[in-house]
């Protein structure tokens, strides 16, 4: 299977920030270390907080199933750098919002001198425009283009 590259983990890593603590993303959604989207059952083992060796283990984990949904959802060869692009996207929104979006459809035409425009229609959450979400997309489209 293809992994991401050090640079895709990297950005990844930047924008999700390290967050010892529960906290609540952008959407509203408890959330810990790189980005970890706490699920049904999971709150109890993260009561006390989590060590950042134990953060990047759990956030293997949670790229290798953006990895995943990169691979499945999309049909044409890539770059490093364009699969490293679409797997941060999808971790930060998950192969839901890869596999309903104009993206999708405009990669796997091989339409790629869209895609920045694409990936810009996605920042915001919940109902507003965040200067986060334009830099990390801006950050893909750089990633993306390389």
């Amino acid at each position: 299977m293809r992994h991401i590259t050090k640079d895709g983990l990297n950005l990844i890593k930047h924008f999700e920030g390290f967050e010892p603590e529960i906290y609540l993303d952008a959407a509203g959604l408890p959330t810990i270390g790189y980005g970890h989207l706490i699920r049904k059952g999971e709150h109890k083992m993260f009561e006390n907080g989590i060590s950042e060796s134990a953060a990047e283990a759990l956030l293997a984990k949670d790229v290798w199933t953006a990895e995943s949904g990169v691979l499945r959802l999309i049909s044409v060869p890539l770059t490093d750098g364009q699969f490293d692009a679409l797997v941060s996207f999808t971790f930060n929104l998950g192969s839901g919002a890869l596999q309903r979006s104009t993206l999708r459809r405009k990669v796997n035409r091989e339409e790629h001198h869209e895609v920045p425009e694409q990936l810009m229609r996605w920042v915001w959450a919940g109902g507003r425009k965040l200067k986060g979400l334009m830099r990390r997309r801006e950050a893909e489209i750089v990633l993306y283009q390389s």
